[in-house]
């Protein structure tokens, strides 16, 4: 048992630095134009949120900071996640333009202070996914504890490059299924199998 996890983990490790490396050879160009499509579905195919969590866009993730203007243009909410602890769910601080922010350990940009707040939308990028709707994420497991605590669930929508798309990222016990994931070819809910 032990051998196959490693196996396993060892495995994914280089999933994801393979998935990383497919993201970073896209031109700028062509990752804005790949980035714009996934914002139009957003904005077409999602339920407008009052609270809309987002990740800043880092390692060449699809920047969808567009569609979040958009809702916050309507009224909702924007927020971004907090690591408080290593071990714990993420934490969320409401986020607009004028919100300082501050690098994370993985500097990754995030408020520097504020109340928390519960989104009900996470888009959550993807390293890698599959069609069951699992995803690769950094390794950290920030995203499955923080989906798994929070109640109610918020609805969680992965975000991603249609090269990023596998057969399976061959998911463990604590990989927490997504609701819908959204590339730049459109916005579709998991196949159950």
């Amino acid at each position: 048992m032990t051998d196959r996890f490693e196996d396993n983990t060892a495995w994914r490790r280089a999933l994801r630095r393979e998935m990383v490396a497919r993201r970073a050879a896209l031109g700028e160009a062509q990752h804005a134009e790949l980035s714009a499509a996934i914002v139009g579905h957003l904005k077409r195919y999602l339920p407008p949120p009052q609270r809309v969590a987002f990740c800043w866009p880092i390692k060449h993730e699809p920047d969808v900071r567009a569609a979040v203007d958009y809702w916050t243009a309507s009224g909702a909410l924007a927020a971004l996640p907090v690591v408080i602890d290593p071990a714990a769910p993420l934490a969320f601080r409401p986020w607009d333009a004028e919100t300082p922010l501050v690098m994370d350990r993985y500097g990754i940009p995030m408020p520097a202070s504020g109340e928390f707040v519960s989104p009900d939308l996470i888009l959550l990028p993807l390293n890698g996914f599959d069609a069951a709707g699992y995803r690769l994420g950094y390794g950290g497991g920030y995203f499955d504890r923080t989906l798994a605590a929070l109640s109610p669930r918020p609805l969680a929508v992965g975000v991603g490059f249609e090269i990023n798309r596998v057969a399976s990222i061959r998911p463990e016990s604590h990989d927490q299924r997504l609701d819908w994931i959204v590339t730049e070819a459109g916005a579709f809910t998991p196949q159950v199998v």
